[in-house]
């Protein structure tokens, strides 16, 4: 096996609901371009490779945000396969623009502010949060937390008892996150990899963790509220 074979680009997988095209951040733009078009044409040849003769696929991105001019690439090149047909191209990270339209779909408060230690900013409903929580800081509200902020200190949603709320955002480097009376400290290597977390109460009342790309899943209601994003 060569080298180049080690990790693909390019890699589609089948779901219960079709098959998705994971174009890996790791790799070059144009490394994924060159992996793609052998992708396509390795299943252009072989028919009995998929279970339809019409394929749609999700295209993830997993943490990288494509550029217009990518996305358009990306799109020209599927399109020259008429076998296949691109459903959405969806990456895990949410970008401000996303957040403001999340903000204007819903009544989502806006909070830009610099929460120091000791301090502590109560609220209610939806929070969609753009300043900076140093460590031993924190920001309480009943309903979600939409962080796009720098978070050094703790974040809680669901505040006191609501395990349906979330958290949504780059929580690296958060000090602690809280939904409802569920808690969990993050360590410095816990979620390195991926720069949009979820974190969630799953069904045996646990905090979990999911990527942006499962928010369907992880609270269906939610997604359809925010468009699906």
């Amino acid at each position: 096996m060569k080298g180049t074979n080690a990790m693909q680009a390019a890699v589609l997988r089948g779901t219960q609901n079709g098959y998705d095209l994971v174009l890996k951040q790791s790799a070059s733009f144009e490394q994924i371009l060159v992996d793609l078009k052998a992708l396509l044409e390795k299943l252009k040849t072989d028919p009995k490779a998929l279970e339809t003769t019409k394929v749609s696929l999700d295209v993830l991105t997993e943490d990288r945000l494509l550029t217009a001019d990518e996305k358009a690439q990306i799109e020209e090149m599927v399109g020259n396969y008429p076998r296949f047909e691109i459903h959405k191209i969806a990456a895990n990270v949410i970008t401000v623009d996303d957040a403001i339209q999340l903000r204007e779909r819903e009544n989502v408060h806006l909070l830009s502010k610099i929460i120091r230690n000791g301090q502590e900013v109560v609220m209610q409903g939806d929070v969609l949060f753009l300043g900076t929580i140093h460590e031993g800081g924190k920001l309480r509200t009943t309903g979600n937390i939409f962080s796009m902020g720098d978070v050094s200190g703790i974040l809680q949603a669901g505040y006191p008892d609501d395990e349906s709320k979330l958290i949504m955002g780059n929580l690296q480097s958060a000090q602690q996150v809280r939904i409802a009376e569920q808690f969990d400290i993050i360590e410095s290597e816990q979620l390195a990899d991926s720069r949009q977390t979820i974190a969630y109460v799953n069904d045996l009342h646990v905090l979990s963790y999911g990527k942006l790309a499962q928010l369907k899943k992880i609270n269906p209601k939610l997604y359809n509220q925010i468009g699906g994003i």
